[in-house]
């Protein structure tokens, strides 16, 4: 077991120093795309590479999952993320992952029982509508929301489709857990609309979370060059690419205007990027001065980024393990009450002071 231990400048209202401790919890040889706890003890991780994993932290031992459907790996896709859910005698496993559908490859959501390291009953929930082959931009993290799905899904290279409401490029979706759409979903009485489709507009969302105080969904995605996304999540609203954007073209010019009337603007931007993965608000109580604070898998900028937010916006921000020299893929709550977060190096990591 690794422990780091960084000293970190922490603003609380006033200049402190505190010293937190990173400790590597469990160490692979893939990128750890998503993860989550069944208890305490058990951790369910993916591999992007297309396998599922049991790990147990107090005995160290690492079991390997079967039952996956076929999945593709290809690029930025692979098998994604993973949403643990546990029932009175029972847990679920829902993930997502990239599906050859035809000669298109699609973000999928599927859920199936967890039993002795081996997945039954698995089932497809969604499979979105992309028609795209490109290699980049699947999306893919899942909230679990009054008993509907939420899954965010990238343009898949295809940034014009974002403005369609006729295809999944570029959405937030929901449907409920047997994959039906519900009743009250903005565009279902829209014939011209996927019915699935909750939010749209946008490029490349990896990160979404229910802030714990006001029940409201909030998401990031990643930008192109700039323009970095922080969005609180609403029904049936445009969230403007490639229309408007506060990024521009990788070889320098501007992709859109950054504002159009019946187009949202973002909660927070940034510019440069800091390339925003997974994201949580912290709802544990080990660090209680974190307590409800939005953190943010910095993926290549290699930060975990604490924002404070108050009256939708973001009041207060620092960059965390900066030192830690890790490309940080997603961050979670973990069932002790402390932070956990991946790497795209095969770690899993736990924050404790």
């Amino acid at each position: 077991m690794k422990n780091v231990v960084l000293t970190i400048l922490v603003l609380f209202g006033s200049l402190t120093y505190a010293k937190l401790k990173t400790e590597v919890v469990m160490s692979s040889e893939n990128t750890v795309w998503g993860f989550d706890f069944i208890n305490q003890d058990e951790i369910v991780f993916s591999h992007r590479s297309g396998k599922l994993w049991h790990y147990n932290i107090k005995t160290k031992k690492k079991q390997e999952i079967t039952g996956l459907p076929k999945i593709k790996v290809y690029g930025q896709g692979g098998l994604l993320d993973v949403l643990i859910e546990n029932t009175k005698d029972k847990t679920f496993v829902n993930f997502t992952y990239s599906k050859p559908v035809g000669e298109s490859i699609n973000t999928t959501l599927a859920r199936a029982e967890l039993k002795e390291n081996k997945l039954i009953n698995l089932k497809d929930i969604f499979v979105s509508k992309v028609n795209s082959d490109e290699k980049y931009h699947f999306g893919s993290r899942i909230l679990l929301k009054d008993n509907m799905f939420y899954i965010t899904i990238g343009d898949r290279g295809q940034r014009d489709n974002s403005q369609s409401l006729k295809n999944h490029n570029g959405t937030i979706i929901r449907v409920n857990k047997d994959g039906s759409i519900p009743k009250d979903n903005p565009f279902i009485k829209n014939k011209d609309a996927l019915a699935s489709i909750w939010s749209y507009g946008h490029r490349n969302p990896q990160g979404i979370d229910l802030n714990p105080l006001t029940n409201e969904i909030w998401s990031v995605e990643f930008g192109p060059r700039g323009g970095d996304e922080i969005n609180l999540v609403k029904p049936g609203v445009n969230y403007g690419w490639p229309i408007i954007t506060y990024g521009k073209e990788y070889w320098g010019p501007s992709i859109g205007d950054t504002h159009k009337k019946g187009m949202e603007q973002p909660v927070k931007y940034y510019v440069p990027s800091i390339s925003p993965s997974g994201m949580v608000f912290y709802t544990g109580d080990k660090i209680k001065e974190w307590k409800n604070h939005l953190f943010i898998a910095a993926l290549g900028s290699e930060f975990l980024m604490r924002a404070e937010i108050k009256n939708k916006k973001v009041v207060n921000e620092e960059r965390l393990l900066e030192d830690l020299d890790e490309r940080i893929r997603q961050v979670r709550n973990g069932a002790d009450g402390f932070l956990y977060f991946s790497t795209d190096s095969g770690k899993i990591y736990k924050v404790s002071k």
